[in-house]
């Protein structure tokens, strides 16, 4: 029987960072969807746009479509809004599965766990502009080619890396600012899953795993070859 997937994006993107592995998916004979979240994806709104109002947009998914028994995916940033939904649809989750994803303690805001050598990865690199992101900003811009090309999508050919960085949005500042209360997270028994990516250099080494990974308590580690944007092709179709 075929097994239903919502698939959560990560910063900068939206729903279509998922096209192909959606397609993957229903090949095999399974349902899957990806919403692009509030905030997200070219020409909307974007200030005052809250992490609640992001995950909203994925738990309206989930019960328009009437979807139970789901396995959550969340990549990147989107661990966060995954770990919302089990929160806020514990009986309608089957397993949330972490794609090289951030993972926040009870309380803590993505900004807090954000490493000083990423933000620096994302300043323009004529070195003369501020950091694209503070607690001033409205949004969080892309990164610059360079990072994009050489920190996340490294195992991509030169043309898909273009394609893929000319996509991506801004992100609205305050989704990174909120503190979150995952209490309830912490305290279902929601079988967790976490993917680690081998050749992941958006963030230092250990970043992701064991670092975020561990945060989960009990979970199934999956590794496997692949940059950050594991989920997006590696060649033009």
């Amino acid at each position: 029987m075929g097994k239903t997937f919502v698939l959560c994006h990560g910063t900068w993107h939206g729903g279509w960072a998922w096209e192909e592995v959606i397609q993957v998916l229903r090949k095999l004979g399974h349902y899957a969807v990806a919403p692009t979240m509030a905030g997200h994806g070219p020409g909307v709104e974007r200030h005052g746009i809250t992490h609640k109002d992001c995950a909203d947009s994925v738990a309206e998914c989930i019960r328009e479509h009437e979807l139970r028994d789901v396995i959550v995916v969340g990549h990147s940033w989107g661990g966060t809004v995954a770990q919302r939904m089990v929160a806020e649809l514990p009986e309608r989750i089957r397993r949330v599965i972490f794609l090289d994803a951030l993972v926040l303690n009870d309380g803590e805001r993505v900004f807090d766990i954000l490493p000083e050598v990423f933000l620096k990865s994302l300043r323009p690199k004529n070195g003369n502009a501020s950091p694209p992101a503070s607690e001033n900003s409205a949004v969080l811009a892309p990164p610059p080619w360079e990072t994009w090309r050489d920190n996340f999508i490294q195992d991509a050919t030169e043309v898909v890396a273009r394609a893929t960085w000319g996509r991506l949005s801004p992100e609205p500042s305050q989704v990174n600012l909120d503190a979150l209360d995952l209490k309830r997270f912490y305290s279902l028994d929601v079988p967790k899953s976490f993917i680690y990516c081998r050749q992941d250099q958006a963030m230092p080494p250990g970043f992701f795993h064991p670092r975020m990974s561990a945060r989960l308590g009990e979970f199934k580690l999956v590794e496997m070859d692949g940059s950050h944007e594991a989920c997006l092709p590696v060649q033009p179709n």
